[in-house]
């Protein structure tokens, strides 16, 4: 699967970690940064990274800051993207299941590193269950269109 990942600074050493087990594991990944844990702004790069899931460029993305919170609003932004910030396996299993998720968001000051890769693969191993949660997709669509 090709994957887009990006942090701020207090996401940066989850971020390697995500990208390095993702790679172990076949995925194309791209970096869309940080770069290091100087200190950065969350916004620009949950854009970046959220920008190439919403054209397509990636299929999926994950964004990383220190409680998640920040980076998955500013990813939501973005027309197209349902990231889902989750802390814990049942969160991210509904968050495919249920909302389709296209992006995870994680807090690095949150979750142990372990855990957070155990999030990671849930996230791109479980699917859309479809049915009446597509007609619930359709409606957030509509809300992103304004009618």
């Amino acid at each position: 699967m090709k994957l887009v990942v990006a942090s701020d600074h207090g996401g940066f050493s989850l971020k390697q970690a995500i990208i390095e087990h993702l790679q172990a594991n076949g995925h194309e990944v791209i970096d869309a940064g940080t770069d290091s844990e100087e200190s950065v702004d969350y916004a620009v790069y949950a854009k970046k990274a959220a920008s190439m899931v919403a054209s397509g460029a990636c299929e999926r993305g994950i964004v990383v800051c220190g409680t998640g919170i920040g980076i998955s609003i500013s990813a939501n932004k973005v027309h197209g993207i349902r990231c889902a910030l989750c802390t814990n396996e049942f969160m991210t299993k509904m968050a495919r299941r249920h909302n389709d998720a296209n992006m995870l968001a994680m807090g690095a000051r949150i979750l142990a590193v372990p855990y957070a890769l155990t999030l990671v693969d849930l996230f791109l191993e479980e699917p859309f269950e479809g049915g009446r949660h597509q007609r619930r997709i359709d409606q957030i669509a509509e809300i992103e269109r304004g009618d």
